[in-house]
């Protein structure tokens, strides 16, 4: 008798777990930059077609899979084909590199957090130097919102080559990140403007990889989610419903960031103004109240006219504030969760409430989506009849978190920032890609779009539409295939791999080549997982073989 699998208590539960697992910091701190970046609202146009043809019915495809097979992604395309189960192992290993890094954008919510209940915020003010006679020289040359970030909770290396001890403070915040991940893995499945823009192709790339990488395609969380549905539920309606909200969110998202950019850059723009005014008053002996935001450039051509050696000297000091500059700088990432959001959140009344608030909600999406990403994990390994029959549940977990953290203390030394990028741009990429495509092919030519929809239409009850049999067996593919070709052409055509690192004396970013070993652990980390596929399938050939007594053909 085959064990009861767990199931969700009811198909509500099963949708907010898709949805915790969907809604993360990528549509925070990655959409508005695209929409910034691609032509503002119009850039939704192909956001919207990518969601379509796109990130529906891939999104439709990994649940009906789960809940047909009731497996985790090992399992599940391991009965789709016996040569497929190296699909399954390339996700569990893809999701378990994004679960060893992942979790550190955690810890860094937690450190933030917990510093959110000073008064004042001290990411607000630059510290003394060591005389107490001013402020810290970094601090200065940078700002004080980048000063915390860099050097408080980073305290970052010039370069990659420069590894530094782990921090200590940092690496208990991650502790305490993965502490409260497997917490919540031991309740199981019950707690889980220029419209010319789009002429451009990146425009369109980026709206199908923001769609694609939104929802975790591939990862193997939607399969192991699935899996634990009563054959009979309505994975297509619920697939429409994630995927549109996680397509709100990432919209709602964008239009708070977009307010927040605005009082940044207004607030940036006024500051700039007043310091200017008050180092041509100061130098040139102007009446107060005589230089104003309307009259400044009027005053600065009469003084450089009227004053040039005297102009000359103070010319090194005085900045052009433009307001339009300061609205187009987009920021990704860290750096606008962490850096430009915390500037805002300075500047607000009650600040400490705003920063709470919100670094409790980035801890909430991160959570969220770890939570889906161990279940891609886990699930596999706990289906595996070795394993379980060895090991319980909660031993598998822990060990799961244990082996995670251990790893993620690499993301915490002085030079943690830079792998944390390096896992951030080139584990999961083109490997997630491959592994989607691969999904797709399995399911409309290995198993057989026509029984696929049979086993549908018994499970549920309703036929499958023309549109995700067109999605499924044409345009899905062709797209990923697009997609693929594009990031494998970027790659090659960018020439060195570059990155940007933190330079304490001029308090900015430069660009340095990474070093060789930086190179290979790239090029690791994208051949592992991707070269999962063949080699599972080669192996699975030469195990029949074998068993048959036929000697594998020698080539």
């Amino acid at each position: 008798m085959e064990k009861a699998r767990p199931q969700w208590a009811n198909p509500l539960q099963f949708v907010f777990a898709c949805i915790s697992y969907a809604v993360g910091l990528g549509n925070v701190w990655r959409f508005p930059y695209l929409c910034q970046m691609y032509g503002g609202g119009s850039f939704l146009i192909p956001y919207l077609i990518m969601l379509v043809v796109e990130g529906m019915p891939l999104l439709y495809m990994e649940l009906a899979v789960g809940q047909r097979m009731r497996q985790g992604s090992i399992g599940a395309w391991r009965t789709i084909s016996p040569y497929l189960g190296g699909v399954g192992v390339a996700s569990v290993l893809v999701s378990f590199f994004l679960s060893m890094y992942y979790n550190v954008i955690n810890a860094w919510a937690f450190w933030y957090l917990f510093h959110s209940f000073q008064n004042p915020l001290p990411w607000s003010v630059c510290p003394l130097n060591g005389n107490r006679t001013g402020y810290d020289a970094e601090c200065e040359a940078a700002s004080s919102t980048q000063y915390f970030w860099y050097r408080k909770t980073l305290n970052i290396s010039p370069s990659i080559q420069e590894s530094g001890a782990v921090q200590w403070e940092p690496a208990l915040c991650l502790i305490l990140a993965w502490l409260v991940v497997y917490l919540c893995i031991l309740r199981g499945t019950e707690s889980t403007g220029k419209v010319e823009q789009l002429a451009n192709p990146r425009t369109w790339i980026n709206a199908a990889t923001q769609i694609f990488f939104s929802l975790g395609l591939g990862f193997g969380s939607l399969i192991a989610f699935a899996s634990y549905n009563e054959p009979s539920n309505d994975c297509q309606k619920h697939a429409i419903i994630v995927s549109l909200i996680n397509s709100a969110t990432s919209i709602f998202a964008s239009i708070v960031t977009f307010s927040i950019y605005g009082f940044k850059a207004t607030f940036n723009y006024e500051n700039c103004l007043n310091k200017m005014i008050l180092l041509l008053t100061n130098s040139f002996d102007l009446e107060d109240g005589f230089l104003t935001a309307s009259n400044l450039e009027q005053v600065k051509d009469h003084l450089a006219s009227a004053y040039p050696s005297k102009y000359s000297e103070v010319l090194p000091y005085i900045k052009n504030c433009s307001l339009e500059s300061e609205l187009d700088t987009a920021v990704q990432g860290t750096g606008l969760a962490f850096i430009v959001y915390s500037e805002a959140i300075k500047n607000m009344e009650v600040s400490q409430l705003w920063s709470v608030l919100y670094f409790f909600m980035l801890l909430m999406l991160g959570i969220g989506s770890m939570l889906g990403n161990t279940a891609a994990i886990l699930t596999p390994l706990t289906d595996s009849k070795v394993i379980s029959s060895h090991l319980p549940k909660e031993v598998i977990s822990g060990l799961v978190c244990l082996i995670s953290c251990a790893v993620g203390m690499l993301f915490t030394m002085e030079a943690g920032n830079y792998w944390f990028d390096i896992f951030n741009d080139y584990a999961a990429t083109l490997s997630l890609l491959l592994i989607v495509l691969v999904e797709t092919i399995a399911v409309c030519y290995v198993y057989g779009l026509r029984r696929f929809e049979s086993d549908l239409k018994a499970m549920t009850g309703r036929a499958l539409s023309w549109y995700w049999k067109v999605m499924w067996a044409g345009v899905s593919p062709l797209l990923i295939v697009s997609l693929f070709a594009f990031y494998l052409s970027d790659y090659i055509l960018s020439g060195t791999l570059r990155y940007q690192a933190w330079d304490a004396f001029q308090g900015q970013l430069v660009t340095k080549d990474y070093p060789a070993y930086a190179l290979a652990v790239i090029g690791l980390l994208v051949a592992s997982s991707t070269m999962c596929i063949p080699l599972g399938a080669l192996g699975t050939f030469i195990t029949r073989h074998l068993k048959r007594g036929d000697p594998a053909p020698v080539a």
